[in-house]
């Protein structure tokens, strides 16, 4: 590669550089009688000094550096594949915060360490030490706080001034998406009537989930993983929803549910979620969860006893002469009776209303002509 070509031939130039300079700096601190014959013996005007600088200085510094230059190189790009992976790893949020730090603790280091100069001997190494300590407290606490600092912008007039109506983000409301809920696909409704706010975080070990489920060789497990894969298309393409992919994992933990609650704790946010363990543990550690299918139950029509209405009885109940009817939204109704009018749709009259952790129960019985 001609980046690796060039880089070689530079170390190679610095390294001969630095015998250069390494040499000239022995050679003063030889004893007097062969400092003097080095200073002035020499041909065509040119010292031994000089020529030993040169050759064993400057060429024996330049073969060693030619040398060890592949090492460098190697160790050098391990470094830059290893920096650029955890940066691909992170929100461009935490990266534009992380530089903003790093940049504010330079200068404030810079301003400082100037006043340390003058100090004899360990003055003019402070300024380096402040750079480090300053720059690396800048990175992480502008990244702790990254919230707070993009907060401070949207707060300012002629900022908000040219975003457009209606269009406003709060990126500190996260809403964390596991697995289940996108399968379920009832989420993207949910999107699209609009009762979501703020940020739509898409956590990357849910995608690998999803993707794992969607190359299982099960047909039942393969449909239902292309299906999340679609719900989440659709999310991204047709909702006005802010929707972010999150980079960050948790390599000490292997269990997906254990890593969206430490994310949900980290970011601050909900998850949305139907997973009933998942909603109590979530909980007991702290992070708000929404469950969909507490929604769900949530919106159905109330139904009071008394009130009529025309149901399909379909099949019958567990008890003698029952037959079980369906709402459109999959409310389960059981009519006393009901069983001589399977396959028939007939008028009923509730009687009685049961709400259980399953969902919600309605028991009626045929109305009298």
């Amino acid at each position: 590669m001609l980046l690796d070509k060039t880089l070689r031939f530079v170390i190679t130039v610095l390294a001969a550089i630095g015998g250069l300079m390494m040499t000239d700096r022995i050679i003063p601190l030889l004893p007097p009688p062969i400092t003097t014959e080095f200073m002035h013996t020499g041909v065509f005007g040119i010292t031994l000094a000089t020529i030993l600088s040169f050759v064993l200085g400057g060429v024996v510094g330049a073969i060693l550096g030619y040398l060890a230059a592949p090492f460098f190189i190697k160790y050098l790009w391990q470094l830059t594949y290893w920096g650029e992976a955890k940066l691909n790893r992170m929100p461009v949020y935490d990266v534009l915060a992380g530089a903003l730090g790093l940049a504010v603790g330079l200068i404030i280091s810079n301003l400082l360490g100037s006043a340390f100069l003058p100090v004899p001997i360990i003055g003019k190494y402070i300024p380096g030490v402040l750079s480090i300590v300053l720059g690396y407290l800048g990175i992480n606490v502008s990244i702790r706080k990254r919230d707070e600092l993009f907060s401070l912008f949207t707060n300012i007039p002629w900022v908000n001034k040219e975003r457009p109506k209606g269009k406003s983000v709060d990126m500190s409301q996260y809403k964390i998406l596991d697995t289940s809920v996108i399968i379920d696909g009832r989420i993207a409704d949910i999107c699209q009537s609009g009762f979501i706010e703020g940020t739509l975080l898409i956590p990357v070990f849910v995608l690998e989930e999803l993707q794992h489920i969607a190359d299982s060789s099960d047909l039942l497990k393969r449909n239902r993983g292309r299906r999340g894969l679609d719900i989440l298309n659709r999310i991204q393409k047709e909702m006005s929803l802010y929707v972010q992919i999150d980079n960050r994992d948790f390599e000490d933990t292997t269990e997906v549910d254990a890593k969206l609650i430490k994310l949900g704790q980290l970011v601050k946010g909900k998850i949305i979620t139907n997973d009933y363990n998942l909603n109590k543990v979530s909980e007991l550690q702290g992070v708000p969860v929404l469950n969909i299918n507490e929604l769900s139950n949530a919106v159905k029509p109330v139904v009071l006893p008394g009130e009529e209405m025309t149901v399909h009885v379909v099949k019958d109940g567990k008890e003698f002469g029952q037959g079980v009817a369906y709402l459109d939204d999959g409310t389960m109704i059981v009519v006393d009776g009901g069983k001589r009018h399977i396959g028939e749709t007939v008028g009923v009259l509730v009687t009685s209303v049961l709400q259980t952790a399953a969902g919600r129960m309605i028991f009626a019985k045929p109305k009298t002509m």
